[in-house]
């Protein structure tokens, strides 16, 4: 029997990609999960679904994270649909094509404030109401090196890095805050899987991920509790090559 069994998580973005692949994960450990959507939901109502049928429960809430207030209406209605959180996965994410000579303080502001800005309020508010519990933030594996191709996406990633380093201390004891930081895991929307075939060649292990390998992560650390303020890049050895995209 898993040791999470019985407990609740909130995962941000949960209805699509790598954030309902982490959800289903949740589920098969026995974990309640609260998949959260903004414009999904019917791809959050058929996950929801699919998280029933493992025999656990699961509720759906929506959150337009471009409302300053949705932080901690989420929080607050997360506690009222399921009585009690122990987890937060922060994954909901924004990318856009921003390059170095173009990209606008709008487009900053924009990736700042779902990337980097929610994540830290989500953390804050859920510390604020839960007597225990653990917090991970989906980060990327380009934070090592930089990206003039997407520029806010990647100064918004850069800066969750710290959130997650500064809240391990601060909400140290009762609070574990880890990053898993993935790599080539799934393609960009609007590209197949010829995307990642190409791009594999750039990998030192040559070969892209699974969401499996993130599900595998996350699980790694809400099952460890004497783990916080570490950052795993889940990327085939990506982050030993400082990259530079775009220059």
């Amino acid at each position: 029997m898993s040791e999470l069994m019985g407990k609740t998580a909130l995962v941000t973005g949960g209805a699509k990609r790598i954030g309902s692949a982490i959800a289903l994960g949740l589920a098969e450990e026995g974990v309640n999960v609260v998949v959260h959507y903004s414009k999904s939901r019917d791809e959050a109502a058929e996950l929801q679904e699919d998280i029933r049928k493992l025999g656990v429960k699961s509720w759906l809430a929506s959150a337009d994270f471009n409302d300053p207030d949705s932080c901690k209406q989420l929080i607050t209605e997360s506690f009222e649909l399921a009585g009690k959180l122990d987890i937060l996965i922060n994954n909901a994410s924004v990318f856009l094509a921003s390059a170095i000579d173009s990209v606008s303080l709008e487009t900053i502001n924009a990736e700042m404030s779902t990337n980097a800005w929610t994540p830290f309020l989500l953390s804050r508010y859920f510390a604020e109401k839960a007597e225990y519990g653990k917090i991970v933030n989906l980060l990327d594996t380009r934070i090592v090196g930089y990206d003039f191709n997407h520029v806010a996406y990647y100064l918004s990633k850069r800066m969750l890095e710290v959130v997650t380093k500064m809240l391990a201390l601060k909400l140290a004891p009762k609070i574990t805050v880890n990053g898993v930081a993935p790599g080539l895991i799934l393609p960009p929307k609007g590209k197949d899987l010829s995307y990642l075939e190409f791009q594999k060649e750039k990998v030192p292990l040559k070969k892209y991920g699974s969401v499996s390998n993130i599900v595998d992560t996350v699980l790694f650390f809400l099952k460890n509790d004497f783990v916080t303020g570490q950052i795993i890049h889940v990327d085939g050895g990506k982050h030993l090559i400082q990259t530079i995209e775009g220059l």
